[in-house]
This record gives C-alpha cells, structure tokens and sequence, in this order.
C-alpha cells in the first residue's frame, strides 16, 4: 500500500443544526483512484468542499501531513491539492485559453505552464480547437473538460473530482473516462464523487459509499460489484 495522501477522519458537518455529515472516515493513497457514490443529497459535495477548506468542520482532514484546517485554500491549491466542483466555476466572458490560464495563476513557472498547457491541449483536443472560444457558448460537455482542464493547469498531485459526468451525453462521457485513464497511468491521485455509480466503479479502485451523511460501505470495486445492496440501489443508475 502505497502512502497516504489524503486522510479524512470522523467527519462532522454541520449546517445549524442540520447535520450534513456524520464520523464519515475516508483515505486516499497516492497514486490511486477511490470513488465516493451515493444518492443526491448524500454530503458527497459537503465533504469535498470540507477538504478544500470551504467548510467549517469537526474531525481531522490531512493532506500529505498538513492538517487543511490549519491553512487557507490557496496554500491548499499551491501543495498539489486542486478541486473540480460540481459547478464547474468557469469565467464564462472569457475564451478557452484565458480559463485554462487563470488556473495556473499561483504558479512561478512559466515553462511548466506551458507544458501542461500544451497536455491538457492533447487531452481535450476540443478545448486546442476552440482556444479563443468564450466558455459560455460552450457545450456542457465541452464546458466540463474546460472545468477540468483549469484544474490540471494548477498543478495537482490530488485532483478532487465532483460529479464529472453529470448531465453529459455519453460520447462526452467517454472522453472524461479516457483522460482519467490517461492522468491515472501518469500517476495522478484522484478522488471521484459521482452518482453516475457505474462510471465510479468502472475507474475506482476502492469505494465508498455514503447515504444520509454516513458512510455505509467501503471496499475494493470488485467487493462492490459483488454486493447485492449495491447492485440493487446503484448498479445502471445514473
């Protein structure tokens, strides 16, 4: 087992006094993929958004040895830690270039900007043929590899993904799918929240599951497969 990047413990969340989250305990490794599935409404986003220090939180977050509540987002961003919303937080005025620049803004390294620049551009080859194109006249799915492609312009060791395949026409999805076949074998760390549990299982190596803000389930993919619940509540359903 290789070092853990990421390590998520006894998660409390609380909106008032609504609680979003409760004890949820996650890990990630370096190098690996692990899935978060489970129904909208769930605290997948709410547990993304505790991690990139959005959130007011009781428990332990610890990415690569820094506990996330002890620095601010941009420090969080300059360690390798990049966050992909679910929202996707585009400059919609400004051109396919412009977005995917203003992700490497905190960066010091001009000639690595334009490595990845140039990555990304091999990536997405969408996103090379519509450069100066104005991310609001996208399409969604032209939209979310724009989304992602930002986030690998700031330069992640782990890329956090929320929900990348919401909405998207499954061609769209394919694409998705191969640049995260693509970034995996270049040894990236990501940690994937999606409904879409088949895409999920398809990439994760581990999972878990989370309903009601806890979580339920964890396992390697092939015990989720295997796990007549699962197949039941989230096998096809996207």
């Amino acid at each position: 087992m290789s070092e853990t990047l990421l390590e998520i413990e006894n998660l409390d969340v609380f909106y008032g006094k609504t609680q979003a989250l409760d004890d949820v305990s996650v890990s990630v490794d370096r190098g690996e993929i692990v899935g978060v599935i489970g129904p909208n409404g769930a605290g997948k986003t709410t547990m993304m958004d505790s991690v990139a220090g959005l959130l007011d939180y009781e428990g332990s977050i610890t990415y690569d040895g820094m506990d996330v509540a002890s620095v601010s987002s941009r420090e969080l961003i300059e360690e390798g830690l990049v966050y992909c919303t679910e929202d996707r937080d585009l400059f919609p005025f400004f051109s396919v270039e412009q977005n995917l620049l203003m992700g490497a803004q905190f960066r010091d390294d001009r000639e690595a900007v334009q490595e990845d620049l140039d990555m990304v551009y091999d990536l997405f080859p969408r996103l090379d043929e519509r450069r100066e194109q104005e991310a609001e006249t996208m399409s969604g799915g032209e939209q979310q590899m724009l989304a992602v492609g930002r986030a690998l312009m700031s330069g992640p060791e782990l890329l956090m993904l929320d929900e990348p395949t919401l909405g998207l026409a499954p061609v769209i999805i394919d694409d998705i799918s191969d640049a995260i076949e693509r970034l995996l074998d270049e040894g990236l760390t990501i940690l994937l929240v999606e409904q879409n549990s088949t895409f999920a299982l398809r990439h994760a190596e581990r999972l878990y599951l989370i309903e009601n803000g806890k979580i339920e389930l964890s396992g390697t993919a092939e015990e989720f497969k295997e796990s007549e619940y699962v197949r039941d509540a989230y096998i096809g359903v996207t």
